[in-house]
């Protein structure tokens, strides 16, 4: 007689991500990684910054650099008006805002809503995205916060006296 012994299934893996608006394309966060989200206020330019760098605000006593997310992505660059929304993340002791369209949803996503990102012969889409989610015929890139971050050679350009 044989016997088929089953082992537990392993638990269905879930985390609940934010999902953003880029235009017509969606993109999510890990919403571990999320601070805050505001509305767009006037930025103050930091020169010689990068062109995806829109300004720096000021958050309660804290000088926040905001990334134009469509630029740093590849995308058009977005000319922030009334709708625009900064996410405020987090990693480690950087934080940084988003600056996006619209914020959509929280989506809670299981393992079977995850794919791989195609190959595509460059790895420039890897240094962004972590992966893709599948979710109602949409295909939702998650986006990875420490690509993201703009590097500590960015921080020192601000002077001492904005940081005050």
């Amino acid at each position: 007689m044989n016997q088929t012994y089953r082992t537990p299934a392993q638990p269905e893996r879930r985390s609940e991500l934010l999902s953003v608006r880029l235009g017509d394309q969606e993109f999510a966060m890990d919403i571990r990684s999320i601070r805050e989200i505001r509305g767009w206020i006037a930025s103050t330019h930091l020169p010689h910054a990068p062109s995806y760098i829109k300004g720096m605000i000021n958050l309660r006593g804290t000088v926040l650099v905001v990334i134009d997310l469509a630029e740093r992505l590849g995308l058009p660059p977005q000319e922030p008006n009334a709708a625009s929304v900064v996410v405020v993340v987090e990693d480690g002791e950087n934080t940084a805002g988003l600056l996006v369209d619209a914020v959509c949803d929280i989506i809670t996503v299981t393992d079977d809503m995850r794919q791989d990102i195609p190959q595509t012969g460059s790895n420039n889409p890897l240094e962004f995205i972590e992966g893709l989610i599948m979710l109602d015929n949409r295909i939702i890139s998650t986006l990875s916060i420490p690509a993201l971050m703009p590097g500590n050679a960015m921080l020192e350009q601000i002077p001492a006296a904005e940081l005050v």
